[in-house]
């Protein structure tokens, strides 16, 4: 049976809640953690557009990129659009999980999924977050017990490295112990020395994750009294962060670019303002709102920067700074998520249960005359 919380842990793997903005809003913001899941529809924004088409499918769950709640509510009124919102998700017992800022500091989040489908390479975080410290934890297990231990392990947030997870350094061996006293032993026999085949296991764990990692440890290991050692390390990983700045295979002049930035997110015009260069090469991306990073993509030599929500002096700003940038709309840069937190559930699922959708009904809020 997959639960709501087996869904939570897939996408935290992924892009690990903890690591959303402070004033964000993430995880389950609706529902019981342990509702069993059998249809999900992954939506940009909840609607009531999309709470129609998760009830006409029978969804339990919808997976949004926006938080369905967001600012503080003082009131759950059934005559006003959120109140009613509220009272449909519960009524028709459907729960909700929003993967917000999280997804977008991840590496591989909706920024990398875009640097990869307009041909960036050497990315880099626009705006990398502040460094973070990680322990290594080193745990004795027996041979047979491996996997089982290392899977809990991973699931609860260890084993993470850049782009590479499930990462993790085994050496066999043998371990001995004599129980004394009260001890029930789960292998050997009171006061004789025992000589166990062991596995020692390595793993990275965020600072973070480093209480659930070890709840999880002492949950799955056979022992009785576990050995194992956590030691904070003194190397930090730093590949999470805002946004994306990488290059194109060659330059492509500004023009031509234009049109493949129109084709790719299905614009019949893009925004556009600045100048610099008459061919581009180095690109950056931040999907949403990203005026704020434009002085970032400026610093890391971006000749052209892609994001939304652009204002009038955005504009200006970019004239004076010789920075090409496009407004490509929030909607369009950020559409690709649902489908993106559609394709981690589905390689993290372990049965053919859960049936997972789309969401069809969603368009942009703004629209052109």
């Amino acid at each position: 049976m997959t639960t709501c919380e087996d869904i939570l842990r897939i996408i935290d793997r992924k892009a690990p809640f903890y690591r959303a903005e402070e004033w964000d809003n993430v995880g389950l913001l609706i529902g019981d953690p342990n509702q069993k899941v059998e249809r999900v529809l992954f939506a940009l924004d909840v609607t009531q557009q999309t709470v129609e088409e998760a009830v006409k499918k029978k969804a339990d769950l919808i997976v949004s990129h926006h938080p369905v709640l967001f600012s503080p509510i003082k009131n759950i009124r059934w005559d006003r659009y959120t109140g009613k919102l509220l009272k449909d998700l519960i009524a028709n017992g459907i729960s909700v999980i929003s993967a917000h800022t999280n997804v977008d500091m991840y590496p591989m989040g909706i920024n990398g999924f875009l640097a990869e489908k307009l041909g960036l390479s050497n990315c880099m975080p626009l705006r990398a977050s502040a460094a973070e410290n990680y322990y290594k934890l080193v745990v004795f297990v027996p041979e047979d017990y491996t996997e089982e231990v290392l899977t809990a392990l991973f699931e609860a947030g260890a084993g993470k490295l850049g782009l590479y997870e499930a990462c993790a350094f085994r050496q066999e061996g043998v371990g001995q112990f004599k129980p004394i006293g009260s001890a029930s032993p789960f292998i050997g026999t009171q006061d004789v020395l025992e000589m166990v085949d062991e596995t020692r296991l390595e793993v990275l764990v965020p600072y973070q994750a480093a209480e659930n990692v070890e709840k999880a440890l002492l949950e799955s290991h056979p022992y009785e009294e576990p050995a194992y050692d956590l030691f904070l390390l003194q190397n930090k990983q730093d590949r999470y962060g805002l946004g994306v700045v990488g290059d194109l295979e060659t330059s492509q002049t500004l023009e031509g670019f234009l049109d493949r930035v129109k084709e790719f997110f299905g614009l019949k015009r893009v925004r556009h303002a600045g100048r610099g260069k008459d061919r581009v090469q180095r690109i950056a991306i931040c999907s949403g709102s990203g005026g704020d990073l434009m002085k970032d993509a400026n610093d890391l030599g971006a000749d052209l920067y892609i994001t939304s929500d652009l204002k009038y002096h955005d504009g200006q700003k970019a004239f004076e700074e010789e920075l090409i940038v496009l407004d490509v709309g929030h909607h369009a840069s950020e559409i690709f998520t649902k489908g993106l937190l559609m394709a981690w559930i589905e390689e993290g699922l372990f049965n053919d249960e859960v049936e997972l959708f789309v969401a069809e009904n969603e368009n942009d809020f703004f629209e052109w005359y």
